[in-house]
């Protein structure tokens, strides 16, 4: 926390696309409006937002970090990165399952050199990503959003099927 506050950069241990752009960031901040309209926090409100932002990195305040990690001998690592994936999704459906909840959240591991050192994870082991594990509360606004979602019709085809 202390590193982002003072504006330090992140340091992941995976290539990531940098900046969002095009209908990509469009994305990214439409989902912001929704959860900052229903947290009550203006577009100046500079310090709320951050408040927001710091609330990701320091996993939503839950109760439980899964830090996912990877054996970097696997590295460049698409079917790695695949199948660990497919863990982290099965981890959140089963965590979901039981009513616990579970937020994949990449934001938990942009300063990867530090979450390595506090969970004592060694450096032949690549951090991906982490997934916040806790009880919801149910009253707390931004569990409530339900984000925007492009129809499937515009992005899948379906061949074969009539």
């Amino acid at each position: 926390m202390e590193e982002m506050v003072a504006g330090k950069p992140s340091k992941r241990d995976i290539f990531t696309h940098g900046p969002y752009e095009g209908a990509h960031r469009e994305r990214q901040v439409g989902v912001a409006k929704q959860l900052f309209a229903a947290m009550g926090i203006a577009r100046d409100d500079k310090a709320m937002r951050q408040d927001w932002v710091l609330r990701g990195f320091r996993q939503f305040d839950a109760p439980v970090s899964l830090v996912l990690t990877y054996d970097r001998v696997l590295d460049p690592g698409a079917t790695c990165h695949f199948d660990l994936g497919a863990l982290c999704y099965g981890i959140v459906l089963a965590a979901w399952n039981r009513g616990i909840g579970a937020v994949v959240n990449g934001q938990g591991i942009a300063r990867s050199d530090i979450v390595r050192e506090v969970a004592s994870i060694p450096e032949d082991e690549a951090i991906m990503t982490c997934v916040a594990l806790g009880y919801p509360d149910d009253s707390f606004p931004a569990n409530a959003v339900k984000s925007e979602r492009t129809p499937t019709e515009q992005f899948v085809r379906y061949v074969g099927f009539d």
